[in-house]
């Protein structure tokens, strides 16, 4: 069976790029894009804004930050252009970057381009109609693990990939990042996320060997192969990537992987509840047999995990009640931020995911 490849819709109002403006750009510093013609934008994700650009060939996909967004380091379309242009020679599952524009007079932010992959990509809001059978989603899952297995396994020296970062101190570093990115965002009081912070800060694991990280791997950011769902084509968004402790890629990937038995605040980000998915614990058991790692400290990076999700679902938070964007997604999302701070919470009390 084929699905049906990802689609773009009409752009949001606000949201809209400068057609002409863009044009005048490319012609200059890249002539082989040719002219768009449209641009439409694909309606996912939760950060930066992605748009698709057609020219009488073929398509392009234009990244650029969203609107009324002030951390800089989250939106940076250099250095997601970057990772990109490092990681095309030693992993193959990466868009062509094509060109990088620093010039916020072009359309209003610094944006990139690359080569668009078309295929399928399985989301919260879609997947549930698509009528996959569970035996598909399970060889999809597994696909998923082996394939976070592989980027784990990207030699950081050979690639250069190391100097995205600095290992030493990473989950430190991400712990202390996160909290106070909580708090400069803070509009309600939610004690349970103040709790979790000071667990997080007195409960820190020693670190593993440093791999590159994706920091953002789940469903909504993998390709698929219209004929083979177990087949990825392509991995998207490498905004958050960086080289660190490879548990906290494997945490946030958990801290998405909602189960059946979930709240639906907690299964608002993933459709791994859907049945034939693996288990969370299934799916930390894959990760060590495939990679060799020890995983028994796996809880502290789980609930890091949720404790990120929940700032980052608190930021956008933020900028819709401050009136920075008018997309209806994210004046719902507080009762998620809540409920992300209850899962860590029951998880604790459980000592397990």
């Amino acid at each position: 069976m084929e699905y049906k490849t990802d689609q773009a819709k009409p752009t949001r109002a606000g949201e809209e790029i400068n057609i002409v403006q863009l044009n005048t750009y490319l012609k200059e510093h890249a002539a082989q894009v040719g002219e768009v013609i449209e641009i439409t934008q694909f309606p996912g994700g939760f950060s930066n804004l992605t748009y698709c650009l057609k020219t009488a060939e073929r398509e392009y996909v234009l990244r650029r930050p969203p609107f009324g967004a002030n951390i800089k380091s989250a939106h940076d379309m250099g250095r997601e252009f970057r990772v990109l242009s490092l990681l095309k020679n030693h992993y193959t599952k990466v868009p062509q970057p094509i060109i990088f524009c620093e010039d916020e007079s072009i359309i209003g932010a610094p944006f990139y381009i690359m080569e668009r992959l078309q295929g399928v990509i399985l989301r919260a809001a879609n997947a549930p109609r698509m009528n996959l059978d569970a035996a598909q989603l399970r060889k999809t899952s597994e696909a998923l693990v082996d394939n976070l297995v592989a980027l784990h396994a990207i030699d950081i020296e050979a690639s250069s990939l190391i100097q995205l970062g600095k290992p030493e101190g990473y989950v430190l570093r991400q712990v202390e990042g996160w909290v106070k990115r909580y708090y400069n965002s803070e509009t309600d009081k939610i004690e349970t996320l103040d709790s979790i912070a000071e667990w997080l800060k007195n409960n820190l694991p020693a670190e593993q060997k440093p791999t590159f990280l994706h920091n953002d791997y789940k469903y909504d950011n993998v390709v698929l192969d219209a004929a083979d769902l177990s087949n990825i084509i392509g991995v998207l968004d490498w905004e958050m990537s960086t080289v660190g402790d490879p548990l906290m890629d494997l945490g946030a990937s958990l801290a998405y992987w909602s189960e059946a038995g979930d709240t639906d605040e907690v299964k608002f980000f993933n459709l791994t509840w859907l049945p034939g998915n693996l288990s969370r614990k299934e799916v930390v058991e894959r990760y060590a047999a495939q990679s060799g790692r020890d995983v028994s400290g796996i809880l502290f990076y789980y609930i890091f995990g949720l404790y990120k999700n929940a700032v980052i679902a608190q930021q956008i938070y933020a900028r819709w009640k401050q009136g920075h964007t008018k997309d209806d997604r994210f004046g719902m999302l507080l009762p998620v931020i809540k409920g992300l701070g209850i899962q860590a919470q029951n998880a604790l009390i459980k000592g397990s995911f």
